[in-house]
């Protein structure tokens, strides 16, 4: 039985493609490791050492480390080896939680700088999403989050001006806007809707978060629901692509069996 024939990608050489097949796969594996903790503040082992592991050759090895300083994982420092550069700050889309309750570690991990908190009227976009009329007043925050002590995201929020009015007597700079909410308002928030897409850092956006023009970036926006149904943020936020992930848990309903279909060790 003749095997399928896929065509390489544009660009790609014969030698180039058997290369990066396990390069990736390799990548793959230590970004996972990277992501977990295993090699903490310690260099990572050396290229003959992980030739050896994975049963490759060390060009092999070294193509793989290429990839991982590319997404700005690892750096490499001739003479004394590779290093993790920061681990990513993982939030679970499981549970609709702020910044700070995801990190909340007993110290003032997140520290928002507040660049913009007043009252403006709504676009007709961000008055569409809140189901209010156009240029109805909203209150507008933008702030720069720090994660231990570095830019990790730019986030706009825009909330009806009912709940967004009080926050602008809060503290803004040490607390999520989640928090304040419940807490202090008394408010209760029930789910919220969300969208993710990859966009490239702006120069001013990477200005604010301290990263290259260009770099990538995780964008969400999020419309977030009171428990009876209304719309009060909307937020979007820029995260680090190097500094920032998100995972969470996705349940598959069973597709119904085709009756027509041949028994599994039936042969057509």
């Amino acid at each position: 039985m003749t095997g399928r024939t896929y065509s390489r990608l544009p660009g790609s050489t014969a030698g180039g493609s058997r290369r990066s097949a396990p390069a990736r796969r390799i990548r793959d594996i230590l970004r996972a490791r990277i992501r977990s903790g295993v090699y903490g503040n310690r260099p990572l082992p050396s290229e003959a050492q992980f030739a050896a592991d994975f049963a490759t050759s060390r060009n092999i090895v070294r193509d793989a480390l290429t990839l991982l300083r590319d997404e700005g994982l690892v750096d490499r420092v001739p003479g004394a080896g590779t290093f993790v550069v920061v681990d990513k700050a993982v939030q679970s889309l499981d549970r609709l939680r702020g910044l700070a309750e995801t990190f909340e570690t007993g110290g003032d991990r997140v520290v928002n700088t507040v660049l913009l908190a007043e009252v403006v009227p709504a676009t007709p976009m961000v008055a569409e999403r809140l189901e209010l009329e156009p240029a109805t007043p909203v209150v507008a925050l933008e702030r720069v989050r720090h994660l231990d002590g570095e830019p990790l995201s730019l986030d706009a929020s825009y909330l009806t001006a009912d709940v967004g009015a009080p926050l602008l007597d809060m503290d803004l700079t040490g607390c999520d806007v989640f928090r304040l909410l419940e807490a202090e308002l008394g408010l209760p928030l029930g789910s919220a809707a969300v969208s993710i897409e990859a966009v490239a850092a702006d120069p001013t956006v990477a200005g604010l978060l301290a990263v290259r023009p260009g770099s990538p970036l995780l964008f969400l926006e999020r419309l977030t629901y009171t428990d009876t149904g209304r719309p009060i943020d909307l937020e979007y936020v820029r995260y680090r692509g190097d500094r920032f992930s998100l995972s969470g848990r996705l349940h598959r309903i069973p597709v119904a069996p085709n009756r027509g279909a041949p028994e599994p060790n039936e042969r057509g």
